[in-house]
């Protein structure tokens, strides 16, 4: 059941899901009260170890009888935490909920197959959760695997820009901020984290359009600078998040 919607400009909860789990290189996995550290996941994340499987037709499970003892229920845990340093670092928390074959072990790659019953989304906005064909229709952000160099570049080497940015920003927000950084960026557009002496406040900056290929994050940032340079006051809120 979801607990909230996705505003225009934003990933969807499916996209987001799915970025996480081609960046992830680590997870929990929860069955029957163990929890298990993986924390090598070798290659392009856990989309690649993790094959998710429908429940077969007419399983048991579907009609609330007993599970199968060769099926194990499991909980895979993944935390997408922020590269830059900042207060709270944990921009989500994706959790992919299902059944494993007990008799069966890793297959020859190290990959596990997990008949899926949800994933779900938590985020400061709230709880979402998303069923698998929806899933598997969504795709990973194309920024997903360069993402955290674009923003610790962009900390580390452009601050001048970062300030700039920061003319798109609603004046009052901007009063009191004793740092601004760049949080995330996604084919939808940039978030900034705005510090103060005791909280925080993130604010979304949409790209005038959405990025199809990584190659065009370039062009979508210096739209969004130049955007910046032609505002005559400090301060107009894009969107804030």
């Amino acid at each position: 059941m979801r607990l909230f919607t996705t505003p225009p400009g934003l990933p969807t909860s499916a996209e987001r899901i799915r970025t996480v789990l081609t960046t992830a290189t680590s997870m929990t996995m929860v069955t029957e009260g163990y929890r298990t550290e993986v924390t090598r996941l070798a290659g392009p994340g856990a989309a690649e170890h993790i094959h998710l499987h429908p429940l077969m037709p007419g399983d048991s499970l579907t009609a609330g009888a007993p599970v199968p003892p060769e099926l194990v229920p499991a909980t895979l845990e993944f935390t997408d935490i922020a590269p830059i340093p900042v207060r709270d670092r944990v921009r989500a928390r994706v959790t992919v909920s299902g059944w494993l074959k007990a008799t069966e072990g890793p297959s020859p790659d190290g990959s596990h197959c997990m008949e899926f019953a949800e994933a779900a989304l938590e985020t400061a906005n709230g709880r979402a959760t998303v069923g698998l064909d929806e899933l598997m229709a969504a795709a990973a952000d194309p920024l997903a695997t360069c993402e955290a160099g674009m923003l610790t570049h962009m900390a580390d080497d452009h601050s001048d820009l970062v300030m700039l940015l920061m003319r798109l920003v609603d004046p009052g927000l901007v009063q009191h901020v004793l740092r601004a950084v760049p949080l995330a960026i996604d084919r939808y557009g940039i978030t900034l984290r705005l510090e103060y002496a005791r909280s925080h406040q993130d604010v979304r900056l949409p790209f005038p359009s959405p990025l199809t290929d990584a190659d065009q994050a370039g062009v979508r940032i210096h739209a969004l600078l130049n955007i910046a340079r032609r505002c005559s006051h400090r301060g107009r809120l894009l969107h804030d998040s």
